[in-house]
């Protein structure tokens, strides 16, 4: 089984009680079908809520769904929920679902019967029972092909496996911990995953911010690996300049940890000095800072606050009619435009200023989309849920 370890970077995360997770390398290779960020730090406000939601869901057994791009560090967080769990004396399992054909992963889940296929020289338990009493991870399970999702929600929904080949069902116990970099809502939209086994995987759902959304976290972990490749390639105290600090802090780092912990590596071979340099990293484009103007929203919140003050009755509907109303104003009555500016589908739209009598007298209110009735019904948005009204027919 891997290991999750504790361990403190500096003296000021020493002040602030930082927790940094990292892999037990070799042991990890051995588990996993793809390369993964190897450590994750809890410094950045954002990282330190992330890490108490992870406390509180840890210790229960329920089916946890990790969203976030890749190289974020899921598999960690995956790691770190098993260990804080009940479960954490018994094995934990890792399985990259985007790595096999739909065939490999059906005799790796499940296990196969030796003749069962060609090849299959002797019986082989899959992951559940290999992980049995303990968590089992599925990363990149939007990359499920359908047939292989609706053999995962059997299981999931009797507890128990049929080993490729056989007709015996064998009992399990597994806490599953999925991850995925896709947008699941949008994949039962269009048709490619599962509705009933997304609502199975979504019980609990931590979502994984990407590095540029947590700069706090940047600096501990160049550090860290400064200090792990330092010590592997045998230099002595390496440091980074003040100018490369701010450059690594206004990089977007789109591949997150995992290009960060290269780039710090690829900058110790290159470096002739004990002073990392920004142009040791070579990166592909820093961010601009833009200085833009910001969108103050304090007036707004004055008005809403004395609404709030006087409650009136359907106080929602108010502010979402006048919302409506102005943004329609504003855009000459086209609604096109008024829909785009507001994000909302045309339909959506249109059934509102039915409601509101905006439209005109020559124009038939439509009905709501398919598609839009079935936005309501999976939840893709919040909004989607608060514009579409109870009392519509749905199909």
């Amino acid at each position: 089984m891997d290991t999750v370890s504790d361990g403190i970077l500096t003296k000021k995360q020493e002040e602030h009680a930082s927790t940094l997770l990292a892999f037990d390398e070799l042991q990890s290779r051995s588990l996993s079908l793809s390369v993964r960020a190897t450590a994750l730090v809890f410094e950045d406000p954002v990282s330190r809520r992330l890490l108490e939601q992870i406390e509180r869901i840890a210790p229960s057994d329920a089916t946890v769904l990790i969203i976030g791009e890749t190289g974020t560090g899921k598999e960690l967080v995956a790691r770190h929920i098993h260990a804080l769990s009940k479960r954490s004396k018994n094995t934990f399992g890792a399985l990259n679902c985007a790595a096999l054909s739909e065939s490999l992963i059906e005799s790796e889940l499940f296990g196969h019967e030796k003749g069962a296929f060609t090849g299959a020289l002797t019986s082989k338990d899959g992951w559940f029972e290999t992980a049995d009493k303990g968590s089992l991870f599925l990363d990149e399970v939007g990359d499920l092909p359908l047939g292989m999702q609706a053999k995962l929600l059997r299981v999931l929904q009797e507890r128990e496996v049929v080993k490729v080949g056989s007709r015996q069902p064998v009992p399990v116990d597994v806490r599953i911990i999925a991850a995925t970099n896709v947008n699941l809502e949008e994949a039962v939209a269009a048709s490619h995953f599962r509705a009933d086994l997304y609502y199975r995987f979504n019980v609990a759902t931590i979502q994984l911010s990407p590095l540029r959304e947590r700069p706090g976290d940047i600096l501990p972990l160049a550090r860290h690996f400064l200090k792990i490749y330092g010590d592997r390639l045998g230099y002595g105290e390496i440091k980074l300049s003040p100018a490369t600090e701010l450059t690594l802090l206004n990089y977007d780092w789109p591949g997150n940890i995992r290009e960060l912990e290269n780039a710090v590596h690829r900058a110790l071979l290159v470096c002739p000095g004990n002073h990392l340099r920004p142009e040791d990293f070579k990166l592909s484009g820093v961010r601009t800072v833009e200085q833009g103007p910001s969108v103050s929203t304090s007036s707004l919140e004055s008005a809403l606050q004395r609404l709030c003050e006087q409650a009136p009755p359907k106080l929602f509907d108010i502010i979402e009619e006048t919302v409506i109303r102005t943004a329609f104003g504003f855009c000459e009555e086209n609604q096109v435009q008024t829909a785009r500016l507001l994000d909302i589908s045309r339909n959506v739209l249109r059934h509102k200023l039915g409601l509101y009598g905006l439209l005109a007298n020559n124009q038939k209110k439509q009905p709501v989309s398919f598609r839009d009735q079935e936005i309501y019904k999976i939840g893709t948005t919040e909004a989607a849920k608060q514009l579409l009204p109870q009392e519509t027919n749905y199909l």
